[in-house]
Order: C-alpha cells, then sequence, then structure tokens
C-alpha cells in the first residue's frame, strides 16, 4: 500500500502546519544577565510610555463554523427574506453567549414580525409545485420562533439552542426548495468525469462508530461527484485510514496494492480529478489554480475548511490535479488551524462536511478503518459523465 504524505497523495509535505522553530544557542558572559535584564526593562518601559493606547477587537468578520451554516450560505439560491430571516437567528450567538435575554427576546420578536408581514411574499418565490412545502415549513417556523421566543423570556439556553436548531433546518428547507438549474456550466474538457449537480448524504460507518456528511456538488461537482462515485462504487469499504494528525488530518482512500488512486476498469488508466475551488461572487469554480495563483491570498472559498469535519480532497506535492480517490477530514483546532488563516485554503478542494458523529470523528486514528460507506440521500444527482 502507498503511505500518502500530508494532506497528499504522494510527496512528503510542504505544507508541515506547525513548523518547529529552531532558536540558536546563546552564551552569555559572566555577570551580564543582570546587566541585560535592566536594560531591556528600562527599554520596554520607554516604549510603553511612548505608545498610543491599545484597545482589544475581534478581527473584522467571524469565520462561519457550524457546518450546517455553511451549507446553508453555499446553496446557490437567491432569496433575500428567507435568507434575512436565517442571518438574524444566526446572530444571535454572541447575544447568547452574553446571556442578553432581552436582546434576543427583541430579536425573536421582530423576526415573527417579520416572518408575519412578509409570508405572502415569501411564498409567492416558490413554484406552484413547492408551495404547499413551503408553506407548511414556514408553519413550522412560526411554532419554532414561539419556542425561542419562550425559552429567551424563561432564560432557558438549551431551549433556546434547540428551537433555533429547527428553525434554521426549516429555514435552509426551504431555500433549498428555491435552487434552481444547476448554476454553472463544468468545462468540456472535464466531460468524461463524474459530477454530482446537487448534494448527497453518506452514512460513513467506521471501527468506532457512524459519521453522516454532506457532499456539496453546487460549489465543487467534479470532487463531490467523484467522491460519491466512489461510495456507490464500494471504493472505500474496508480502506483504512492511512494518516492521522491531531488537529490537522485524517486520511483515507488510498487503494489496496501499489495503485494510489481509483483507476477505471474501462481505460486501465487511474482517473483523476482536477483541483476545484469556488469563490463568492464568481460565477464558477477555478480549476487547477490555487488562490496563490491567482493572488487572491485573502480570499474565503464558498466551502472553507472552516470546522471540525471539512471534507478534503487530496493531491500530490507536484501537481494539482492527480487528485484520484485519498480525501481527508480536516480536523478544524481554532488556535492552531484557525478558518481563513490555515494552511489548506485555497490549496485543497473542500467538497462537504461532516453533519453528525463528531465524537466518532475525535475518536479515529491510523488503528481504524471504514467499513463501508453508503449515499443514504441524492444519489440521484450523480451523473456519470457531461
Amino acid at each position: 500500500m502507498a503511505m500518502a504524505q500530508g494532506p497528499f497523495r504522494l510527496a512528503p509535505s510542504r505544507l508541515a502546519p506547525f513548523p518547529q522553530v529552531l532558536w540558536p544557542k546563546v552564551f552569555w558572559p559572566a555577570g551580564s544577565v543582570v546587566r541585560i535584564c535592566r536594560g531591556a526593562l528600562a527599554l520596554l518601559l520607554s516604549l510603553l510610555l511612548l505608545a498610543p493606547a491599545a484597545s482589544a477587537a475581534l478581527p473584522e468578520g467571524n469565520a462561519v463554523k457550524d457546518p450546517a451554516a455553511i451549507l446553508r450560505n453555499a446553496l446557490p439560491v437567491d432569496a433575500p427574506r428567507l435568507q434575512d430571516l436565517q442571518h438574524r437567528l444566526e446572530d444571535t450567538s454572541d447575544d447568547l453567549r452574553a446571556k442578553r435575554w432581552t436582546a434576543l427576546a427583541n430579536t425573536v420578536r421582530r423576526s415573527q414580525s417579520l416572518l408575519s408581514s412578509t409570508r405572502n411574499g415569501i411564498l409567492a418565490d416558490f413554484q406552484p409545485a413547492d408551495q404547499e412545502r413551503a408553506a407548511g415549513l414556514l408553519d413550522n417556523l412560526e411554532s419554532q420562533l414561539q419556542e425561542m421566543a419562550a425559552a429567551a423570556g424563561s432564560q432557558q439556553r438549551d431551549g433556546f439552542l434547540d428551537a433555533r436548531r429547527s428553525a434554521l433546518a426549516s429555514l435552509g428547507e426551504a431555500e433549498a426548495l428555491l435552487v434552481g438549474d444547476f448554476p454553472f456550466a463544468i468545462p468540456a474538457e472535464f466531460d468524461g468525469l463524474p459530477r454530482l449537480l446537487g448534494r448527497a448524504t453518506v452514512r460513513i460507518s467506521t471501527t468506532k462508530g457512524d459519521l453522516t456528511a454532506v457532499a456539496d456538488g453546487y460549489n465543487a461537482p467534479l470532487t463531490a461527484g467523484a467522491f460519491v462515485d466512489l461510495v456507490q462504487r464500494g471504493f472505500y469499504d474496508g480502506l483504512p485510514f492511512v494518516r492521522a494528525e491531531d488537529f490537522y488530518v485524517l486520511q483515507t482512500g488510498d487503494p489496496k496494492g501499489p495503485d494510489q488512486g481509483y483507476v477505471d476498469p474501462r481505460t486501465g488508466q487511474e482517473r483523476t480529478v482536477p483541483l476545484e475551488i469556488r469563490v463568492p461572487g464568481e460565477a464558477a469554480p477555478f480549476y487547477n489554480q490555487t488562490f496563490e495563483d491567482l493572488g487572491r491570498y485573502k480570499a474565503t472559498p464558498m466551502l472553507p475548511f472552516a470546522t471540525f469535519g471539512t471534507l478534503g480532497w487530496a493531491h500530490s506535492d507536484e501537481r494539482l490535479d492527480d487528485g484520484s480517490s485519498q480525501f481527508f477530514f480536516f480536523l478544524y483546532e481554532p488556535e492552531l488551524t484557525p478558518a481563513g488563516l490555515n494552511l489548506v485554503d485555497g490549496r485543497y478542494a473542500a467538497f462537504g462536511y461532516v453533519v453528525d458523529g463528531f465524537d466518532v470523528l475525535g475518536e479515529l486514528g491510523v488503528d481504524d478503518a471504514i467499513v463501508k460507506a453508503t449515499v443514504i440521500d441524492g444519489a440521484d444527482n450523480l451523473k456519470p459523465h457531461g
């Protein structure tokens, strides 16, 4: 079996996540330590007196780290009324952490008023065949907002969180009904590759338990398509995890034998997938170009490596377009691999997120394996070629 290195298929990692800094040895002359310390202290005090007063502040913008929220925001829909409600509820997190119950109650009350006043306009955005389902989801949302209001009034944090989670799920399901035709054309040069024209949910049963993941073809159709196609073929069943690095990656997909990827039985050749990254505001993904290549160093992908259990596609250190079957779970740790400031965004393709089974994911290591992977929803969105 070929051992994959780093979040890569082949070559040793050039992106060592936590480089070791080697400090030179310093030999101090006898009797000089006290003088040096005194001098350093005097310099420090002078700098503090000259420096302007500093104020603590968060970086501009707080990265979204909830996989359900990332997936909602990545839907290719223009639904300002629903999305306004969604963002109002998502933005209650700061008030909830600070226990600002009056502010929370006010936000919920305004959301209820907004839903009531815009309900007819919201329903008008749906196709006639979907309006009954949409009306049911809005009825659910009204009830869930009432539960949030009651929890805020009684200052019940867990009750508020449960009701908000349900309300956001209703909003996300309603937004998904508004997705129309696939949002962009995939380049003809990739017509031979499978593609996922939508989303699919996959259950990954492991030796430690089950994970549930959502593969997002709206933003990474070729990468998600290759993954779901291999799941359907049973390719990952029985494969071990070949690398586990705390707070960084858990990698699998290296087949038994000398091959390092999936060999198409029709051609006898390894099937490869291009690097595929979509950026907000762009009509389609970029292919085989990193953010460094594009000069977009501060860009954030539509599917960022911003949460524990982000699914990433591995490729070698030498090429961007030789990813074939190996993938990794990004083991997000906010202090070591912060959202928007890690070494993976813009260099690798994210194609989905674990949405359930986080406790299982945290226990997996190189002594474990995938027992079986199964598509449990969205299989009809997989197309074998262009």
